[in-house]
């Protein structure tokens, strides 16, 4: 190697060069320094191995369906309930991978509430004077592990009732005021239904409550697609999401708890007991009862025709008993730091936690993103480093209510607000086929664009944009107003753009026993080339996030998604209410948009001259989407501060956005409002998301006014 210092000093001596030489010598080197330091892609010992297409190719090229397959067979041995001794070999299984591919990592732990059964029973007394003892654990094929919990809903009351039964079909409303015409009384009766898509299952305990109700049997009818209707569907019947002991804040050791008697945390649980039963056992209590048929639009599913309502004459005498426990949980990170940008934050996110085994919700997920991680870390050994800095999250306890992304929100809250690009979640990746995704219409052309550049996984020759198109699917990407996964935390309380996406809308064994490996390779992905087209597609995305010089968020779809919702209250409203503030704003935010992509336009023109006027323009892209939150949050959900993406609080609203305006629209009629005073309650509602757009246009703009 050779030496010039060296050389330097044992050449002959000469003059020394001028003082004011010296020093103009000296100041450059410290300016090309600080420059170097805070440009390092301007130095050649960090120029980049791959031009862009090459990076992303190399990607995609790098996928193994068998690695995938292998994680997904460790993570799957045992069930990992969170909270439970099980789990903890889950937790360090990803903690190890991460740490194996040199990645840095750690993790959080908090204290929070979680609910774990002790015991139930449910006794049928049949009004031929026979008995059955129901079981309520799922048949067990010869796979079930020990560590299999037993059924039931997590945050139930403990309690018993000893009642005639009623079937209410779905649990809803309507169903309900179609038991009324037909003189069913349910007050003072146990409940049976079914679980439905329009009404949540703690949104069937709360409206059987409501009805005087002592208790609520709950059954799916997918069961019965699986071992004769044996399966089991557990899950969690709390209201809102996080520890609800820690409501708005962390529950880190040592901090703030509430007492479990307090009155804001007691509001979170149901007031009466219910249970999860198989398809099974629901058919013998429903095959006793006696009254009237059922109504006739209850048959859509095409098999309750012939059924009765009751009540009666079959007796049940439900029992549960169930404990709330303050338990340690930890989620699990891993940090690949930004070279240019490194205080800015691009998060992929999956759950780690299960009911039982959690082949599809949520280790298809985790399987998916461990092999992205795998691949980031042959790219960096190839000298890639993003631009951005990259957060793989494995989040824990979300099966009781998206309490581990939660709680790490509620104590991030203040840097992701500044510093988060997008967060981009997988949860229950295949379930089956076909693609679907949901997104904050800024990221609705990304999104197409990568699927352009990822194989479809079953049909040969085609890329899944091209089955998006032939399926008339393209312009079917979601909106994320649901609570059913961990970007809840991340878009409705801190207003971080996100991406949700999985293959499968659907399959029969949710958060049953029988969601397993087997279950996986027999039914949903044999040959895990689905899993490999999510990671593909979910790697892309973080790919773009982390390494476009300008970020590729796309405003103007967001302005026209807002004036289709617009358009879609116009027709609900009918002309009496005035959407004059929403139009101007939604205008506002257009105008904006459009300024902000011919921006774009000229800066990616200029690329390395234009660093900071590139960084000043990715920051109010960024920061738009924290537009629509307000401070005040939804009126008595004020956890929630998104006003265009976020659940409403009634589950027969029609709007899937502005839960704000849908809850004054259902609180104007349920509480038989004179019509001035629910107009004026409602056109409030449109003023709060009219503002909420104009901050967002706003921010994109980057002026004071």
């Amino acid at each position: 190697m050779a030496q010039p210092f060296t050389k330097l000093t044992t050449a002959a001596p000469s003059k020394s060069p001028p003082p004011l030489v010296t020093f103009v010598f000296l100041l450059v080197l410290c300016i090309l320094g600080f420059y170097t330091l805070h440009h390092p892609h301007l130095s050649n010992s960090t120029s980049p191995p791959f031009s862009t297409s090459k990076l992303r190719d190399t990607f995609l090229s790098l996928s193994s369906n068998n690695t995938i397959s292998t994680y997904l067979r460790d993570l799957t041995l045992h069930p990992h309930l969170a909270g439970t001794k099980p789990s903890l070999d889950t937790i360090q299984y990803v903690k190890s991978h991460f740490e194996n591919l040199s990645l840095d990592t750690h993790t959080v732990k908090y204290k929070t509430l979680l609910s774990y059964p002790a015991h139930a029973s449910l006794l049928v007394h049949f009004s031929n004077g026979s008995v059955t003892n129901l079981s309520l654990t799922e048949k067990d094929t010869g796979v079930f592990s020990s560590d299999v919990v037993q059924p039931y809903h997590a945050y139930s009351p403990s309690g018993s009732a000893h009642a005639k039964v009623v079937f209410v079909n779905y649990g809803r409303e309507e169903d309900y005021r179609a038991l009324e015409v037909m003189g069913v009384n349910v007050s003072g009766c146990l409940v049976l239904a079914r679980k439905g898509e329009s009404i949540s299952r703690g949104g069937v305990i709360l409206v059987a409550e409501s009805k005087g109700a002592l208790g609520v049997l709950l059954y799916t009818e997918g069961d019965r697609l699986r071992d004769g209707g044996g399966g089991v569907e557990r899950g969690t019947v709390m209201k809102g999401i996080g520890d609800p002991l820690t409501p708005g804040w962390a529950g880190v050791e040592g901090g703030e708890t509430l007492d479990l008697e307090d009155s804001q945390v007691l509001k979170r649980f149901p007031k009466i007991p219910s249970l999860p039963l198989s398809l099974e056992n629901a058919l013998i209590i429903l095959g006793s009862l006696g009254g009237g048929f059922v109504p006739q639009f209850w048959n859509d599913s095409g098999w309750v025709n012939g059924l009765r309502v009751g009540p009666g004459p079959t007796m049940v005498n439900l029992t549960y008993q169930g404990e709330k426990k303050v338990a340690t949980i930890q989620n699990v990170f891993a940090v690949i730091k930004g070279l240019e940008e490194p205080d800015r934050y691009v998060i992929l996110g999956n759950h780690r936690d299960a009911w039982t085994y959690g082949a599809v919700d949520p280790n298809s997920g985790t399987a998916a993103l461990l092999d992205i991680a795998r691949r980031y870390s042959l790219l960096m050994r190839s000298g890639w480093s993003p631009r951005r800095t990259i957060i793989f999250g494995s989040w824990d306890a979300e099966e009781f209510g998206m309490v581990g992304s939660t709680e790490w929100v509620e104590q991030n809250l203040v840097n992701l607000g500044a510093k988060a690009v997008a967060y981009l979640n997988v949860d229950c990746a295949v379930q089956g086929p076909g693609f679907f995704a949901g997104a904050t219409p800024q990221l609705d052309n990304l999104l197409i664009e990568v699927t352009k550049k990822v194989k479809d996984p079953d049909f040969r020759g085609k890329t899944i944009y091209d089955q998006w198109v032939a399926t008339n699917e393209l312009h079917n990407i979601q909106r994320l107003s649901g609570v059913d996964s961990d970007f809840a935390p991340f878009l409705q309380h801190a207003g971080v753009p996100s991406v949700d996406m999985y293959y499968g809308r659907d399959f029969p064994v949710y958060h049953t026993a029988f969601d397993s490996y087997e279950w996986m390779i027999n039914h949903a992905d044999p040959s895990f080339q689905r899993h490999v087209a999510v990671a593909g597609i979910c790697g892309l995305l973080v790919l773009h996030l982390a390494d476009d010089s300008i970020l590729s968020f796309n405003y103007l779809s967001y302005a026209d998604q807002l004036k289709e919702h617009e358009e879609i209250l116009s027709k609900m409203l009918d002309g009496s209410i005035s959407l004059d503030p929403l139009t101007t704003a939604i205008q506002e935010l257009a105008a904006a948009a459009k300024e902000a992509e011919d921006e774009a336009k000229i800066l990616r023109e200029l690329e390395t001259t234009g660093v900071l006027k590139m960084r000043a323009l990715n920051d109010r892209l960024m920061l738009a989407e924290r537009g629509f939150l307000d401070s005040d949050g939804l009126q008595g959900r004020q956890w929630f501060k998104h006003l265009v993406y976020g659940p409403a609080g009634d589950y027969e609203s029609k709007l899937g956005f502005f839960p704000g305006i849908a809850d004054a629209i259902s609180r104007s009629t349920k509480l038989k409002l004179s019509r001035r005073d629910g107009q004026a309650l409602i056109q409030h509602e449109i003023w709060r998301v009219a503002r909420a757009i104009q901050r967002a246009a706003s921010a994109l703009r980057g002026e004071l006014t």
